[in-house]
C-alpha cells in the first residue's frame, strides 16, 4: 500500500489507544479519521449502521475496536467487516485482549479474531494487550481516599502503557505487509503486584498509598451495582481470575520486537502521570 494515499479509520478515535495512536500516525505524516459517537472526526456508533459507510469512505485501513462493555458482537463485527472490504479497507488492527484464545466461552473476542483470519481480501493484525497502566489514572481502578481497591490474592500482572499499545498499533498500519497476519501480547516489562503497583503511585505523589485485596465476587457485584452490564461479570471473573489464580499476563518483549524500543516501565508511567494522584480531585 502507499502510505502517502492511505487514510487509517480509527474507531474509538477519542478513547485511551485511539487517541494516542491519532496522534502516533499525524507524527508519522499519515492520514488518519478518528471515528466515535462524538468529539471525533466522523460520527461512529456501533449500534447506528447509519454512521458506519460515512465513516469507511476513502479508508483503506481500519483500527477496530469492538463496543465496549459487551460480550456478544461478533455478528454485529462481521457485518461492519463486510462493509469495509467492500469500501476498500485491505488491513486491518484489532484491538483484542491478552490470551484470548482462552476467553471465556460466551464471549466473541475470539469469534472477531477467527473472523479476520477467513478473510483473503484483507491482512490483518492482532494486538493482545495486558491490563493497561492507564486503569490506575482514571477511573477505573482509581486510588480513593489512598487506597487502590481489586481483587489479585497477591498474583502479578505485567501492565502496559496504553502509549505503546497505539505504538505497536501505529506500525502495523503504516506497513501492513510487514505485519500481515500477526498476533502481538502487548505487556510491559515487569509482572508486578497491585501493592508494587501502590508503591510506585506513593513515590512519586508523595501521599501515601496502600493496596488493599478484595474477594472477586464482592468486586464484580460492587461494579453491577453501579452501572456495568451484568453479562459482563463474565469477563470481569476471567480478568481478574487469572491475576488471583497466578496466571496474570508475564512480560513479552512483543512492544520492542515491533517499534524498536523496550516497553514502558510502570515507574515511567507513573512519573509522567504523578498529576494524577496530587491533584485536589484525587
Amino acid at each position: 500500500m502507499n502510505n502517502e494515499a492511505s487514510t487509517a479509520l480509527i474507531l474509538g478515535g477519542t478513547g485511551r489507544t485511539g487517541s494516542l495512536l491519532a496522534d502516533a500516525l499525524a507524527q508519522r505524516g499519515s492520514i488518519t479519521r478518528t471515528a466515535a459517537r462524538s468529539g471525533a472526526d466522523v460520527r461512529f456508533d456501533w449500534d447506528d449502521p447509519a454512521t458506519h459507510a460515512a465513516a469507511l469512505a476513502g479508508a483503506d485501513r481500519l483500527y477496530l475496536v469492538t463496543p465496549t462493555m459487551r460480550v456478544s458482537y461478533a455478528d454485529q463485527v462481521g457485518a461492519f467487516l463486510d462493509l469495509a472490504e467492500a469500501a476498500g479497507v485491505r488491513h486491518v488492527t484489532y484491538l483484542s485482549v491478552y490470551n484470548a484464545d482462552h476467553a471465556p466461552t460466551g464471549t466473541d473476542i475470539a469469534a472477531v479474531e477467527a473472523d479476520l483470519a477467513s478473510r483473503g481480501g484483507i491482512t490483518h493484525s492482532v494486538l493482545r494487550p495486558s491490563w493497561v497502566m492507564q486503569n490506575f489514572a482514571d477511573d477505573h481502578l482509581p486510588v480513593i481516599d489512598g487506597v487502590i481497591t481489586a481483587p489479585s490474592a497477591g498474583g502479578r500482572e505485567a501492565f502496559v502503557d496504553a502509549a505503546d499499545i497505539a505504538a505497536v498499533a501505529a506500525e502495523t498500519l503504516l506497513d501492513p505487509e510487514t505485519h500481515a497476519d500477526t498476533t502481538y501480547s502487548l505487556t510491559g516489562p515487569q509482572a508486578l503486584t497491585f501493592q508494587d503497583i501502590a508503591d510506585a503511585i506513593a513515590s512519586v505523589s508523595g501521599r501515601p498509598v496502600t493496596y488493599r485485596d478484595i474477594d472477586q465476587e464482592t468486586w464484580i457485584n460492587g461494579a453491577l451495582a453501579i452501572g456495568v452490564p451484568a453479562d459482563y461479570a463474565v469477563m470481569m471473573r476471567w480478568l481478574t481470575g487469572a491475576i488471583v489464580a497466578g496466571n496474570g499476563a508475564t512480560p513479552t518483549g512483543d512492544t520492542e520486537k515491533v517499534t524498536g524500543r523496550p516497553a514502558t516501565t510502570f515507574r515511567e508511567f507513573a512519573e509522567r502521570n504523578a498529576h494524577a494522584w496530587t491533584s485536589e480531585a484525587k
